[in-house]
């Protein structure tokens, strides 16, 4: 419960409320003057007379940045509610206190605005493609558009999942409810970064991966310190301190991630470095960039200065001098964003431009050999930056364990870093650009990061280390990290998706229901397709081991004996599934693979009939691997259960209290023989 207003609060509140709202209005301000002059400076209001192709008027080149503009705000408003709500402020027991309760409920009117500005935008999209005024595209045409057009496709998924998180978040009170609606806010951000610019950019690796982060991290960042200030200036007490201190932490990591997504964009978007003073896409993120630059300066003060004196009860008005400036800059970064958006990146030489780097990203790569393998890597941003927290969570966690003089077995750390290598040799090396062009090759691929690395990573047991690792709430009643990880281990998902017949029949069905049918074209087609590829495979993979294998703690653990069944039948399946590519009588997925031309590579049937024996061969090495540690296992868990066994008898005064008990148990029935003789 909130503790009682008195007058002396009542009127800290009030004014803590006029500085929160002189912020918010000048951070306003500040962005639509950046948004209007870097519009008006980089020429994207300005009307294009092109013979031929229609004007959509000044409403449309003045209202689509608007809207993309009021899109990100709202957007990010809404994520830093919700983080304030479910992270920031302790909650108890997982019921959320009424202060938190109320940013909730706020946040179902900004996700409301975001749901507006998100139709807004989808109308303005399609008023500025045909060329046409707003009001001549409201009918059949924008319902095409939302319904068959990529870029009409993610707009109408951020207005439904906007609108959804608007409607729940009236009724929600609890923690993991609102830590549901934040998730929810955070997918909401991605589609848009899958179309557009970053889509039609070269390195799609880079561009979309990319952008899809600074958007996370930058509405992370913006949304949350703007949550915090509020709460900070106007509800002061023991959870603002708390609230700001935790933001700390949550703000560091997003300014990372909004300093590499940024970089992956520039690189993905610019040819030449001249090019940043040369173009008016270059100069608007040169602008960008120096901003950044100051936010990071205001950040390191923060947390040298204001986070540990509002600890100690005080530093209130350097926090709201701070953050005012912060949150002011910030509106005009927004600004920027959104020009940046509407402003043509600078195009690459037509005569670099050739249809398998139109489809690829890159150019067909030479003849296969050893040099290429080392040297033609993809820079996949987001295995890059996954492999990268993998790694290097692991090993944080390993090392807060040792710092406080517990053991961890050196073997799972071996087995998880060689797991973590498998992804960066057939992700991220020259063998990743090789599988886009070559089926056999992708389905190497594909076998390593089912069926191989899975392995590896599941015997690094992550989830024991992470329970070890993290500390207990520090206040009792609330989540933090290990407390969210117990209840996601325990909840109805987690028992769904790690029972048995669920895990196996992801891991066995889901080659089938790819390679079989036109979703594998399709996903091959698209990079985001791609991606989810790749991380089904692995999930799947990780998911059906650590039913088999796992040494974490899970919902249920299954008898020995049903392990080595499921793991033979599954075996079985998968060397099925080869046999049934290598009978194929046309080759697969012409489609995507149709479309380019690889002069070194011309039997297309023959590399599919390799990489149906690759399915199949490749089985055997993951089956001896985990049938040795299923037995080693076996033996483990016979051993442990026969100390216990040992442990009893001893407390019972007997050296076997297994013969004991069966020894008194002939003796009950020669008894009752000779009692009823």
């Amino acid at each position: 419960m909130a503790p009682p207003q008195t007058p002396k609060t009542t009127d800290a509140a009030r004014r803590g409320g006029d500085t929160a709202a002189i912020i918010g209005v000048a951070a306003l301000a500040v962005c639509a003057i950046a948004l209007i002059g870097s519009l008006v400076a980089g020429g994207a209001v300005t009307a294009q007379v092109i013979p031929g192709l229609p004007d959509p008027g000044s409403l449309t080149r003045w209202g689509l940045p608007v809207a993309r503009n009021a899109t990100a705000l709202a957007g990010a408003l809404t994520v830093g509610l919700l983080l304030l709500a479910a992270v920031l402020l302790p909650s108890d027991k997982g019921v959320l206190s009424d202060r938190a309760t109320g940013y909730v409920r706020a946040a179902s009117w900004a996700a409301l605005v975001w749901a507006a500005a998100a139709a807004a935008r989808l109308v303005f999209e399609l008023s500025n493609i045909l060329g046409r005024v707003p009001s001549d595209v409201v009918g059949n045409e924008l319902t095409s558009y939302a319904g068959q057009i990529a870029e009409g496709r993610a707009l109408m998924a951020v207005v439904l999942a906007t609108t959804a998180v608007a409607l729940f978040a009236r009724t929600v009170s609890s923690a993991a409810g609102a830590m549901g609606l934040l998730a929810a806010s955070v997918a909401a951000l991605v589609p848009p970064a899958l179309t557009g610019h970053a889509a039609a950019s070269g390195n799609h690796e880079l561009a979309v991966t990319g952008l899809a982060l600074h958007l996370v991290a930058i509405s992370v960042w913006v949304g949350g310190l703007a949550a915090v200030t509020y709460h900070g200036l106007v509800r002061s007490g023991g959870d603002a301190a708390e609230a700001v201190r935790r933001f700390s932490a949550v703000a560091l990591w997003a300014y990372i991630g909004v300093a590499v997504s940024g970089a992956a964009s520039a690189l993905s978007r610019l040819y030449s470095l001249e090019q940043l003073l040369t173009t008016p896409y270059g100069l608007i993120m040169l602008a960008k960039i120096a901003l950044f630059g100051v936010l990071g300066v205001i950040g390191r003060r923060h947390r040298r200065a204001t986070v540990p004196r509002i600890a100690e009860g005080g530093g209130r008005a350097l926090f709201a001098r701070l953050a005012g400036v912060e949150l002011v800059i910030m509106g005009a970064v927004m600004g920027l964003a959104t020009t940046l958006s509407r402003t043509a990146p600078p195009e690459p030489d037509a005569s670099d431009v050739d249809p398998a780097t139109a489809i690829l990203g890159f150019p067909v790569p030479p003849p296969m050999s050893l040099q290429t393998l080392l040297t033609l890597w993809r820079p996949d941003l987001f295995f890059i930056l996954g492999i990268a927290a993998l790694g290097g969570l692991y090993a944080a966690g390993v090392v807060r364990l040792r710092r406080r003089g517990d053991a961890w077995p050196a073997s799972r750390t071996v087995f998880w870093f060689l797991g973590l290598a498998s992804m960066v040799a057939v992700l991220l090396s020259g063998f990743a650009t090789y599988a886009m062009v070559l089926f056999s090759t992708h389905m190497l691929q594909h076998m390593a990061i089912s069926m191989l690395t899975p392995i590896l990573l599941v015997l690094g047991a992550p989830v024991t280390l992470a329970l070890r690792a993290f500390k207990p709430a520090a206040r009792r009643g609330d989540r933090g990290p290990r407390e969210w990880t117990t209840l996601f281990l325990q909840s109805r998902f987690s028992k769904v998706v790690t029972h048995p017949a669920v895990a196996t029949a992801l891991f066995v069905l889901g080659p089938y229901a790819v390679y079989f049918t036109p979703i594998f074209p399709a996903l091959m087609n698209d990079h985001m397709g791609h991606l989810f590829m790749n991380v089904h495979f692995l999930l799947s993979g990780f998911l059906f081991y650590w039913t088999i294998i796992g040494v974490d703690p899970g919902p249920r653990k299954l008898p020995y004996l049903l392990r080595f069944v499921l793991l033979l039948a599954t075996m079985g399946m998968h060397a099925f599934f080869g046999i049934t590519i290598m009978m194929q009588s046309a080759p697969l997925a012409m489609d995507f693979y149709g479309q380019f031309d690889i002069p070194w590579s011309q039997d297309v049937a023959g590399d599919q009939y390799a990489g149906g024996g690759f399915a199949w061969a490749v089985g055997e090495i993951p089956t001896l691997l985990v049938t040795i540690m299923l037995m080693r296992q076996w033996a483990r868990d016979e051993e442990r259960t026969e100390r216990r066994r040992e442990r009893h008898s001893r407390r019972d005064g007997s050296d076997d209290a297994d013969l004991d008990a069966y020894n008194a148990y002939l003796q009950e029935l020669d008894r009752r023989s000779k009692n009823g003789g």
